[in-house]
């Protein structure tokens, strides 16, 4: 099913992009970080009510507000929550307050998200419909974002041919992104989506070739693959098949969105701060299987924002600091997921140990960078107790390789002095953990730390693919990329990884 990649001078050519990263502001790594922010964070009852002073933007290079809002009788956008966004008198919240960043970090970039799943499909369906109505909404989107100096939009149209919508979405969309595009240019703004990750909603949705052409970055959402409403227990945000599920993945995800022809520098992998909740139905279930395991229809909320089927990431940190809950924990190795559980009780969700596995997968595959849904649902008070298994997979993959005699012949060709996390300690290589120091944004700061990390590894797989090259000439035997089902892919540094990475 995925397009096969041929290509030597491609190789090189993007691996040294890989290594080389950009000339860009904000993270070092040079990687996209966008921050999604949930506008009604401010809402909440300490200690996770969300101020724009809470925010370190170190950590990001874009922010998307979240929510405006689709007018269908003008096909207009609006505000959800005018009180909020524009009329409030604290400084610290709405539009103005976010926006006033840029002027702390130049680099800084602040785009407005219309959509979410409340919005349903309908109205976006009606509108898209027809020339006028996306006439009436395209303008009406770019004197809005002048009016409030935002960057740009994003898109989270929840989905197209669904929820209300119809067959013809899935062109509409792709007009509708178009016109907006070119509509954008001459006032340099920028154009982004967020699209699910998830391949049966997908596939009747999105043209993924034609959407590529006219967005300046993708936002995939990489959760919401698994909950409650499947009837088993499952994994929010897997990493790669499982033997209950292959097409549910993030691997899957990113391998089916470039085979069909979106650049995956466009792509900023959606990163979950929260987890999806489960009840059992036979609490006295000794062993839970994932994709195995019946529960309930509907899990259980958390202490705080009480969501449905929803613990935001700083609500469970803090009940596993304070022990205020007799949670077991539990990591499921093969989606590569943690998870906690309470007699009937579970809780699916990230942790710094699978954001930092879910940062690797991304730099394998040379994706733009990252999105989070939400920063404000990190740990950025610091009230949770730092994680202290972080790396432990890092770890592991470097062990398994240790005695590699290619590596080490590989060693010789890395300048290790530009290395900050590997380095060389008799005669071998050998991983250098890295520090978690973090006062607080323990997910944010794992996700901008692993970026480093993971492009660091990348640069020795690169050496041991170069040694092999070598090696291959000297032999007279052909240097070209395997075309077996397993690489057919369209990046060239994850057909490393599937083929030839050691570190696997």
């Amino acid at each position: 099913m995925f397009s096969s990649w041929k290509g030597i001078v491609f190789f090189i050519t993007t691996c040294s992009a890989i290594v080389a990263g950009q000339n860009v502001s904000g993270p070092k790594h040079g990687k996209n970080i966008v921050c999604f922010l949930a506008s009604w964070s401010f809402y909440r009852l300490d200690p996770i009510k969300f101020h724009s002073s809470d925010l370190d933007l170190s950590l990001c290079t874009h922010i998307v507000y979240s929510f405006a809002v689709l007018d269908e009788n003008t096909n207009e956008i609006k505000s959800s929550d005018a009180g909020l966004d524009i009329e409030n008198k604290d400084e610290t919240v709405g539009y103005k307050a976010f926006v006033d960043l840029k002027k702390q970090n130049p680099h800084l970039k602040v785009t407005l998200c219309v959509g979410g799943w409340n919005e349903g499909s309908r109205k976006y369906s009606k509108m898209a419909r027809g020339p006028n109505s996306r006439k009436q909404f395209i303008q009406s989107v770019i004197t809005y974002l002048q009016t409030y100096n935002f960057d740009g939009l994003d898109i989270m149209w929840k989905y197209p041919t669904t929820r209300g919508g119809e067959k013809q979405d899935r062109e509409n969309f792709v007009t509708l992104i178009k016109e907006l595009k070119e509509a954008f240019l001459p006032h340099n703004l920028i154009l982004t989506a967020s699209l699910t990750g998830v391949k049966d909603v997908m596939e009747p949705a999105y043209d993924l070739g034609q959407l590529n052409k006219y967005l300046d970055m993708i936002h995939v959402l990489g959760y919401d693959y698994h909950g409650p409403w499947d009837g088993i227990v499952g994994a929010n945000s897997p990493l790669s098949s499982t033997s209950q599920d292959n097409t549910r993945n993030l691997e899957y995800t990113i391998r089916y969105m470039i085979a069909l022809g979106v650049n995956p520098e466009k792509i900023a992998l959606g990163l979950p701060l929260f987890g999806r909740t489960f009840l059992l139905n036979n609490p006295k279930e000794e062993r839970v299987q994932f994709g195995g395991t019946t529960v309930k229809g509907v899990g259980f909320p958390g202490p705080i924002i009480k969501g449905i089927n929803y613990y935001a990431y700083n609500e469970v940190c803090m009940e596993l600091t304070n022990k205020s809950v007799p949670w077991d924990y539990h990591w499921d190795e093969e989606s590569s997921t943690p998870y906690l559980r309470d007699k009937d009780r579970i809780i699916s969700y990230d942790n710094p140990r699978s954001i930092a596995n879910k940062v690797k997968l991304a730099i394998d595959y040379n994706l733009g960078g990252f999105m989070v849904w939400s920063v404000d649902t990190d740990d950025f008070k610091g009230l949770c107790d730092p994680s202290n298994d972080t790396y432990v997979d890092y770890e592991a993959r470097i062990n398994r390789i240790s005695e590699d005699q290619t590596l080490q012949d590989a060693i010789h060709r890395l300048d290790l002095s530009e290395m900050d996390y590997y380095v060389k300690m008799d005669n071998k290589l050998k991983f250098n953990k890295p520090k978690q120091e973090f006062k607080n944004f323990q997910m944010m700061r794992t996700i901008d730390q692993a970026t480093s990390v993971a492009l660091e590894e990348i640069k020795i797989v690169l050496a041991i693919w170069e040694k092999r090259r070598f090696v291959n000439e000297i032999s007279g035997t052909s240097f070209i990329l395997p075309t077996n089902d397993d690489c057919e892919h369209s990046c060239v540094s994850s057909c490393i990884k599937m083929c030839q990475n050691p570190f696997l």
